[in-house]
C-alpha cells in the first residue's frame, strides 16, 4: 500500500500486491512475477509512462483490467539475469495523478545455481 498525508491524516492512495516483485529461482529457468496496482476509487489515476533503473537484468509488461468494474493494472516481471547472483532494481510508473505523480515498484532478483544432483 501507498498511503498520502492529508491535511494531517493518513490515506490510501493506491494498493500495491505484493508490496515488491520478487524474482527467486535457478539460473537459465524462466522466472516470473506478477504485481497488481489497485488505485483507490478517491484517487484515480492513469499510468502514462513506465521506465526501469537497469535494463540488463529484468524486463516487464504492464497491463490495464478490470475487476468488479474497478480499474487495476498487472505488472509481469521476468529475471534476465543469466548467472547465479543477485540484484535490484525500480520500476518507476509515471501517473497523471497530482497528488502522486510516480510510484516506484522495487525488484528484488536472488537467482541461484542449480543443485548438482549427487552420484548413485
Amino acid at each position: 500500500m501507498l498511503y498520502l498525508t492529508m491535511m494531517g491524516h493518513v490515506e490510501q492512495f493506491v494498493d500495491i500486491v505484493p508490496k515488491r516483485a520478487v524474482l527467486n529461482g535457478y539460473a537459465g529457468s524462466p522466472i516470473k512475477t506478477t504485481v497488481k496496482i489497485i488505485p483507490n476509487d478517491k484517487y484515480p489515476f492513469t499510468i502514462k509512462k513506465t521506465r526501469i533503473s537497469h535494463t540488463k537484468n529484468i524486463a516487464f509488461t504492464i497491463d490495464e483490467t478490470k475487476n468488479s468494474e474497478k480499474k487495476e493494472y498487472v505488472l509481469t516481471v521476468e529475471n534476465l539475469h543469466k548467472t547465479k547472483g543477485r540484484y535490484v532494481d525500480t520500476i518507476k510508473l509515471r501517473t497523471d495523478s497530482k497528488v502522486r505523480p510516480e510510484i516506484k515498484i522495487y525488484v528484488i532478483g536472488n537467482i541461484h545455481d542449480r543443485p548438482i544432483k549427487e552420484k548413485q
